[in-house]
């Protein structure tokens, strides 16, 4: 599979991609944890069927020290046990704020309050724009037809 645009020798394609990369080195300074942040990035590609990111993101939060099993059981989480109740209430946060045009009410005030129970405002602000920016990802990727199978971990660090 070949993709449908070079993101990667693209001038453009270069200056978009290092904004959403400024955007997400915020993120990644927040105090939100890095593996909630892993979590959120794998369920939201998952969702979106980014090959190309749900590669990627598995890979880096494997190559972290994340385990096999909760790599997993990310797309089962509501049955697994392996997730703390702040890692649920952020992945509930994804999947609403991923599938947000099938809600006609937006995400709903108790996946909200959930997630606000276990993070702090900061790290409130770091789970939405890091839901927001992989979902540019993962709509960039997808749009593109952007091959997944390839990456090493820290390729783009």
């Amino acid at each position: 599979m070949e993709a449908r645009l070079n993101l990667f020798g693209s001038p453009l394609a270069g200056t978009l991609l290092k904004h959403f990369g400024a955007a997400g080195k915020a993120v990644s300074d927040s105090s939100l944890p890095v593996a909630t942040r892993d979590l959120v990035l794998l369920r939201a590609s998952q969702i979106n069927g980014c090959g190309f990111c749900t590669d990627m993101h598995s890979k880096d939060a494997a190559h972290a020290g994340e385990t096999s099993v909760r790599l997993n059981l990310v797309a089962a989480w509501r049955e697994a046990t392996v997730f703390t109740d702040a890692e649920r209430a952020a992945l509930e946060l994804t999947e609403q704020g991923t599938r947000i045009a099938d809600a006609a009410g937006g995400v709903p005030d108790d996946v909200w309050a959930n997630a606000a129970k276990h993070y702090d405002e900061e790290q409130l602000t770091a789970l939405v724009a890091l839901i927001a920016i992989i979902n540019a990802y993962n709509r960039l990727n997808v749009i593109v037809r952007q091959p997944a199978g390839g990456y090493r971990p820290g390729q783009f660090a």
